[in-house]
């Protein structure tokens, strides 16, 4: 009788051990080895997309508060689109086991050598946020455009999703198709 209780006793607990093992080593392998479910072309899209998104929002804000009427329109429209752009990216960063948000971004600078009485300095410094903004949207669409042809179906799933949301903005901003091709 003991016998059958302690071999019944082992099954459960066998059961219940390999049950958590899986998560568990899964979860310490992202913690301690930060490997991923994905392969380098979806990994390095991460970093370039996610440290795009992160750097963009910050000089957007930027630029809604001291921009010029083009720049402040251009602002809110990307703004508008990083703030719904950057929880997806962290919700499949999460599901392909990528640390994310990307360690390590470095801080945009915000300042420029404008002289203080010259409004055509800051106007060219305005214009090139617009001209920024286009080539940050146009890297995006690209990255995205490539992991629509990855092997990951759920990073296939994502980035055709996101690739029309950002052509659209593309397009509202002032960019051509073709423009970012030489990028």
């Amino acid at each position: 009788m003991k016998l059958n209780t302690l071999f019944f006793a082992a099954v459960c607990a066998g059961t219940l051990f390999s049950s958590c093992v899986d998560k568990t080593a899964r979860e310490n392998q992202l913690k301690y080895t930060h490997t991923t479910l994905v392969d380098g072309d979806a990994f390095s899209a991460f970093q370039k997309v996610g440290e795009t998104a992160q750097v963009g929002v910050i000089v957007a804000e930027h630029e809604e508060a001291s921009g010029d009427a083009k720049s402040k329109e251009v602002a809110a429209k990307v703004k508008a689109y990083y703030e719904q752009f950057i929880p997806a990216l962290d919700t499949i960063a999460r599901t392909v086991q990528i640390d994310f948000p990307i360690k390590g971004v470095p801080a945009p600078e915000l300042t420029g050598s404008v002289a203080t009485d010259s409004t055509e300095a800051t106007s060219s410094i305005h214009t090139d946020y617009v001209h920024n903004a286009q080539h940050e949207i146009g890297l995006i669409k690209d990255q995205l455009t490539r992991l629509t042809r990855n092997t990951n179906k759920d990073l296939r799933a994502f980035a055709e999703k996101q690739v029309s949301i950002v052509s659209d903005l593309y397009k509202q901003i002032g960019g051509k198709e073709e423009a970012h091709a030489h990028h």
